[in-house]
């Protein structure tokens, strides 16, 4: 008779916080962990013991290291993360809970650790870690500003920067600034709202006030870039799909000294008219080759909203693939 594969194995963790943070209301993350991948996890006191087949108990071994060690730096984990983390380490099984620093970004004002949850996004802490030019490209939901806002909060706590920069094209809906209300902050703030909302989420209210009465953190339309040279600065393009190829090299051309820039954009959803070519395609095509420039690409895949948005993105991804069917000739 064939011997089972079955073991079982022992994990101890110091930290009992980190760990009931871990394991979620009533031990609810660790039960979805276990009938995910098929392993049995059992909890007494500070110790975990894992029984399942070898292969299985390896994932759920090193997925829970890497969530403890969240957990402990004061970041957030749920049910959601669990599931993507083991299906992390399922593809990559050189993955290591000691590699977690180059896997997440923490915030110690808010004591939080933001960490990558798919492997597009632990691709992109890396390009972002080492490149001064980094393209994120992909569908809404991926993380690709929030990540990058994480990155220049970071930044600037550790006095790599001296200013965060965040800009976007104020090109949606078809209005133009000038025939909004109000003062030019009143009309860019709804084109600017989301960077507001990254960055509130990463800093108290009244740091994000101060950051922003002193200019150490400033919020502008694209237009407002044209003529500057921004030194020692983490700049942010978002929706750069909306930028003209003029725009897009003359917002490039920016960069001064000790600076960064990430551009991020989804080049599936341009409001530019239709003739128009983007300057976000244009850069991939001819930027591509440039040494010192990372393009990093998110896929539906990597959708990390309500899990209705990942789908509501395939279909659309599908029905773009779809070729248009004729429909012949036109009844007299």
């Amino acid at each position: 008779m064939e011997a089972s594969r079955e073991i079982q194995e022992k994990l101890a963790f110091e930290d009992r916080d980190a760990l009931r943070a871990a394991s979620g209301p009533q031990g609810n993350h660790f039960k979805v962990l276990g009938e995910h991948i098929g392993v049995d996890i059992a909890q007494r006191g500070n110790q975990l013991t894992l029984k399942g087949e070898r292969e299985a108990v390896r994932v759920a071994k090193r997925t829970l290291e890497q969530i403890y060690l969240v957990a402990q730096g004061g970041g957030q984990v749920d049910e959601g993360d669990m599931v993507r983390a083991a299906s992390w380490n399922r593809r990559d099984p050189g993955a290591r809970a000691d590699r977690l620093n180059e896997e997440s970004i923490y915030l110690a004002k808010r004591k939080k650790t933001i960490v990558a949850k798919t492997p597009t996004q632990k691709a992109y802490l890396s390009a972002l870690r080492k490149s001064s030019v980094v393209f994120g490209i992909g569908p809404a939901g991926t993380g690709k500003t929030y990540l990058a806002m994480a990155m220049a909060v970071s930044a600037l706590k550790a006095h790599r920067v001296r200013r965060i920069v965040l800009t976007r094209p104020a090109v949606e809906a078809g209005e133009k600034l000038g025939y909004l209300p109000g003062s030019i902050t009143e009309k860019v703030n709804p084109y600017l709202r989301p960077l507001y909302d990254a960055l509130h989420d990463m800093l108290d209210v009244e740091e994000v006030d101060r950051l922003l009465s002193q200019d150490i953190v400033e919020v502008a339309p694209l237009a407002f870039m044209r003529g500057r040279t921004l030194n020692e600065s983490f700049v942010i393009l978002d929706e750069a799909q909306n930028t003209t190829v003029e725009q897009m090299k003359m917002f490039l051309t920016r960069l001064g000294e000790h600076s960064q820039a990430v551009i991020t954009g989804d080049v599936t959803q341009t409001d530019l008219p239709r003739a128009t070519t983007s300057g976000l395609v244009h850069a991939e095509r001819v930027l591509s080759s440039v040494e010192g420039i990372e393009f990093v690409r998110f896929a539906s895949s990597d959708v990390l909203r309500h899990s209705l948005v990942q789908k509501i993105v395939q279909a659309y991804e599908k029905d773009a693939q779809k070729k248009p069917v004729s429909s012949g000739k036109k009844k007299k």
